[in-house]
């Protein structure tokens, strides 16, 4: 069987997965701020968030894109924001709850990208012979 050509997103579905970009951003940024807080209640808090947005990105979607999105925000995010400036002015610090949030929270995009619907049909009657 022949691979069929790829369709681009319609509308509708491009500015959903807009939408879950800026929302890992805006939750990379959250996440940045509060894992240092409040150790290690702060940390498990952002991670919490992060998780929320790559598997209900991958819920709201109906796709595993929906998490891929979210992930992608939250990781220009998170990177940007761990690259010091010329000032020398940091918002992560060289400790291990900086290193378990970075590594964490790639970790967690992966297993909501996994775990997200694929394309399969859903019902009680999708089984053959039913």
């Amino acid at each position: 069987m022949l691979a069929q050509p790829l369709r681009p997103p319609s509308p509708g579905r491009a500015a959903a997965y807009l939408g879950l970009f800026l929302l890992g951003a805006v939750a990379g940024i959250a996440g940045a701020l509060v894992q240092a807080a409040w150790f290690p209640g702060g940390l498990l808090l952002a991670l919490a968030g992060a998780a929320g947005v790559f598997l209900g990105g991958a819920r709201a979607a109906r796709s595993r894109g929906g998490a891929v999105a979210g992930a992608a925000g939250w990781m220009v995010v998170v990177v940007l924001l761990t690259a010091s400036r010329p000032e020398g002015d940091f918002l992560f610090a060289a400790g291990g709850g900086s290193y378990l949030f970075l590594l964490g929270g790639m970790a967690l995009a992966v297993i909501c990208a996994t775990l997200g619907s694929g394309r399969q049909p859903g019902g009680r009657d999708v089984r053959l012979g039913k």
